[in-house]
């Protein structure tokens, strides 16, 4: 099974056009750094420029955020990329001649809809700007270990 990384792939783009505003950055580029097409990167764009998350000018290799990196959650992200798509989905292929197949993922369903409520709600509170520090954090711990060694 291929698990979606649409997310935390759009994560990144945001990332690196939130930290290079003076650079240019083309699809190609974004690509390269997040280790996929440009075409992908372009889609993913698009959804970002749809949500009111990003600006860009065609032919102009300068996107932008739309707004401030603190005013942008990762549930503004998530629901740009994937839409109303949920985190955990049903198996609705099992066998419905078994007794457990058949009621398995009805019972199911209610706790799906628990954490996936739960999932957004956490998400709200996680900004753009909170993973942008994270990152810095990061780079600079990486940074001084770099400078000890």
């Amino acid at each position: 099974m291929k698990y979606s990384t649409k997310l935390s792939d759009t994560v990144h783009v945001m990332v690196l056009i939130a930290i290079n505003q003076e650079k240019s950055l083309s699809s190609a580029s974004i690509a390269e750094s997040v280790h996929t097409n440009p075409g992908f990167v372009r889609q993913l764009m698009l959804k970002l420029k749809k949500a009111g998350l990003m600006t860009s000018v065609a032919g102009h290799a300068r996107p932008s955020l739309s707004k401030p990196a603190d005013q942008i959650t990762l549930l503004d992200i998530y629901k740009a990329v994937e839409g109303d798509k949920p985190l955990l989905h049903l198996d609705t292929h099992t066998n419905p001649d078994c007794g457990v197949g058949i009621n398995i993922q009805l019972s199911l369903q209610g706790f799906y809809n628990e954490i996936q409520k739960t999932a957004e709600e956490k998400m709200n509170t996680i900004t753009l700007h909170d993973i942008i520090n994270t990152y810095y954090q990061r780079t600079s711990m990486q940074n001084n270990l770099q400078n000890i060694i």
